[in-house]
């Protein structure tokens, strides 16, 4: 299946690179492209794809906003976040907003391949345990739930379901997460798959971030 494909960057070289990169491959199809956010979002929703590779840093409108508007008002479209660096604080900024990762700049063509690929599957393509350290780094500046609204969303899961989302927030693969707790693998994919559907997240970064946000996990 063909993975259609927005790039959103202010620097016309690094789309067209982008672009080559993509066109090497048969399941891509570059729909448009966009030189700052509001172009973005504009692209996003008259080729409704199924990625928009986003930079955070444009004129008009930031990559953050428009990753949250694109989110907001097509959740269907998947968005991966570039940033320069990995603690960049603009990439966490871009997860909050609802991508669904990100991924370096100067990383390999191969990955950036992957990377699309993952993202429009509906996965995210942060690893876990660079995702901790993202929010261990900005865990301060992050707003939480009150006490009972905390309460009323982790009512929702069942204990199990509790410490698989724990388990996934600290940092651990599902093969991990199923040999600390006794299951198989594809258990743990299963409670992974109800824990996003009873919370109404779209991944695992932001069942991360919900963990944070919830204190169900503190910052190291």
């Amino acid at each position: 299946m063909t993975i259609r494909v927005v790039l959103a960057d202010d620097e016309q070289l690094l789309r067209v690179g982008f672009r080559m990169i993509l066109d090497a491959h048969g399941d891509f199809d570059v729909v448009a492209e966009a030189g700052d956010g509001r172009e973005a979002i504009a692209a996003a929703g008259a080729h409704r794809p199924d990625v928009v590779v986003m930079d955070v840093r444009m004129p008009e409108l930031d990559g953050i906003a428009a990753t949250e508007a694109i989110v907001r008002q097509l959740p269907v479209v998947r968005v991966l976040i570039l940033t320069t660096f990995d603690l960049d604080e603009y990439a966490f900024a871009g997860l909050r907003a609802g991508a669904s990762g990100f991924l370096l700049k100067n990383a390999p063509p191969d990955e950036l391949v992957a990377a699309i690929r993952t993202v429009a599957a509906g996965d995210a393509v942060v690893a876990p345990r660079v995702t901790r350290r993202l929010l261990d780094t900005f865990a301060e500046r992050m707003p939480t739930s009150t006490q009972a609204a905390r309460d009323e969303r982790l009512a929702q899961l069942t204990e199990r379901e509790r410490d698989v989302l724990h388990a996934l927030a600290v940092g651990q693969s599902n093969q991990e997460i199923a040999a600390s707790l006794v299951l198989s693998e594809a258990t743990v994919k299963s409670h992974v798959s109800r824990i996003l559907t009873k919370l109404d997240l779209r991944d695992r970064v932001q069942a991360v971030i919900f963990a944070y946000e919830t204190k169900l996990v503190e910052p190291s």
